[in-house]
């Protein structure tokens, strides 16, 4: 059986392969460009900063192939930060299998991450981006696991992970 996540997926991944750019997850025209972020960049600079495909994702709202992150399988005790501008955003605990190809939380941390309206794909959903750089994340949808409900949706590209410090012994 379908069900909503794998039918999201497939037209996530169809975008992606074909390259569509109308078919690309957009912010509403203006309302995230609109804001002010600490940390801002030139496009040449954010292009130095970032692979061409981080930057597709980060800088031009892009979305990556679903299960072609290798942070889908990274399960390590650590954060997963802001590839852009390096802000912790999710602690590891928080992330779980949500079966959509895409490294998926529960809940992010205080202060990470900031909403924008996006009605790309002919529904309207919530798009996630990092409240420091302004860098496209993904979004967040009502169906994640207990205690929050939510599933934030995150391109993999968008995050790096920093391992927790080995404890002493």
């Amino acid at each position: 059986m379908i069900d909503r996540r794998m039918l999201f997926a497939s037209g996530a991944a169809l975008a992606a392969l074909i390259g569509w750019r109308g078919l690309a997850p957009r912010a509403e025209a203006g309302e995230r460009a609109a804001k002010t972020f600490e940390v801002t960049k030139t496009p040449e600079e954010w292009r130095k900063l970032l692979s061409k495909a981080q930057y597709h994702v980060l800088r031009e709202e892009g979305t990556e192939a679903p299960g072609s992150s290798p942070l889908l399988n990274e399960h390590r005790k650590g954060t997963f930060a802001c590839a852009g501008c390096g802000l912790p955003l999710f602690a590891s605990e928080t992330k779980f299998e949500s079966g959509t190809g895409w490294p998926s939380f529960y809940q992010p941390l205080d202060n990470a991450v900031g909403e924008s309206r996006d009605s790309t794909f002919g529904m309207t959903r919530t798009e996630i981006h990092c409240r420091r750089c302004g860098g496209h994340l993904g979004h967040v949808f009502e169906d994640g696991p207990k205690p929050t409900g939510l599933r934030y949706c995150m391109n993999g590209l968008s995050l790096a992970f920093v391992p927790a410090p080995a404890s002493a012994t």
